[in-house]
């Protein structure tokens, strides 16, 4: 098949899954043209099947803000056309369910017919798409497809509970390379980071409020007040000043160490011990995934799609949004030295479920199946 992918080209989850499936499908013969504002950070490798397609949007003095939109909708047309796409594939609603919308009405009178998939993937719909501002525009955009895919049980639900949606909704999980994501032998870096033996904790995010990382330094000084541990916090954000601070008020600052944005995030999960994750909401939990792939158990909250992904009792435990106390608790069991190799074993036994190979199949029935419905409307 010859697809078309569009998505933002940044380090979120939606860029990031968007990126790997096109990835794996063009490893499997198919032909894919990425289109989007610049190149995805994960699209870091050459194949003869894959293509990138920039978007680039002219300034206008008229415009306060650049008709984005409109460029991507055209760029769209320009590429079905001469690239004779079979399919077009829109990973986040906004705004680009909507530009595919007229990207395809725009090609029907050029005599050309388009299936559109729209996969959501969390902050489109739970977020964004409830915005009074925006919610008519998702709602008709994700009618107009031809399909529609959700990362989780727990995001279709909440799709069809605040919006008027007549699609049928197909979940299908995110997804994890286990060749890239696995427990590497770097213990000359755990050495350096605790040379004492000390429990690694970790957490990587994009540092918003919704993924609570003071509850992570909260827990953290939890366990360390019982244990040696040190903490590694992945990723940054607008909340990170916030975060200093309370890493200094915990008096356990020369045990926490900011890494920043990391692309080889598999090299520091190799020699971590436990991932927590006490998200206010995550539709899906693909850094948990990441993590439970390098054989790293997850301490979490039980909101949105993580109960889909962290077995509570087996790859590690689940507890409500907020309740720091019993995330504490949970910890230390998870990281006592009789029970920590379970977890772990059950954590990458866990990810195997989601292998790449498992997942792809599912996106190319779901094209197959739009591209078939398509002709026979013709």
């Amino acid at each position: 098949m010859n697809i078309g992918i569009v998505c933002y080209p940044t380090f979120g989850g939606s860029g990031v899954v968007a990126t790997e499936l096109g990835k794996a499908l063009a490893l499997k013969g198919h032909r894919i043209h990425f289109i989007t504002y610049s190149q995805p950070v994960r699209l870091d490798f050459f194949n003869e099947n894959l293509f990138y397609h920039e978007v680039y949007v002219p300034p206008y003095p008229l415009f306060q803000f650049p008709p984005y939109e409109l460029a991507l909708a055209s760029k769209m047309v320009d590429i079905v056309q001469h690239e004779k796409l079979d399919v077009l594939h829109v990973h986040y609603a906004i705004p680009h369910a909507s530009a595919a919308y007229m990207a395809k009405q725009i090609l029907r009178t050029k005599g050309i017919q388009i299936p559109i998939i729209t996969t959501l993937h969390g902050t489109d719909i739970t977020l964004v798409g409830k915005d009074a501002s925006y919610e008519p525009v998702v709602t008709f955009s994700i009618n107009q497809s031809d399909g529609v895919t959700a990362v989780s049980a727990d995001l279709r639900a909440e799709t069809y509970q605040y919006f008027a949606i007549e699609k049928d909704i197909e979940v299908i999980p995110n997804f994890i390379n286990l060749e890239r994501f696995k427990k590497q032998n770097k213990s000359h870096f755990k050495a350096a980071i605790a040379p004492e033996g000390e429990k690694l904790l970790i957490h990587t995010s994009n540092f918003r409020s919704v993924k609570r990382v003071e509850d992570v330094v909260r827990i953290f000084a939890g366990v360390r007040k019982q244990i040696p541990a040190k903490l590694l916090l992945v990723g940054d954000g607008p909340d990170r000043p916030r975060i200093e601070k309370l890493c200094r008020e915990t008096g356990y600052l020369s045990d926490i160490r900011f890494l920043g944005k990391l692309e080889a995030v598999e090299e520091v999960l190799s020699i971590s011990d436990l991932f927590l994750m006490p998200s206010e909401k995550e539709s899906f939990g693909l850094a948990a995934l990441e993590a439970m792939a390098c054989e790293v158990p997850v301490v979490s909250t039980n909101a949105g799609g993580i109960p889909e992904l962290n077995v509570d009792g087996v790859t590690g435990t689940t507890s409500a949004v907020g309740d720091v106390a019993d995330m504490v608790e949970k910890a230390l069991f998870i990281l006592a030295d009789e029970n920590l190799p379970t977890f772990k074993a059950n954590a990458r036994a866990r990810a195997e479920e989601f292998a790449v190979e498992k997942i792809v199949p599912l996106y190319e029935a779901c094209y197959q199946r739009a591209i078939d419905s398509q002709l026979a409307a013709v």
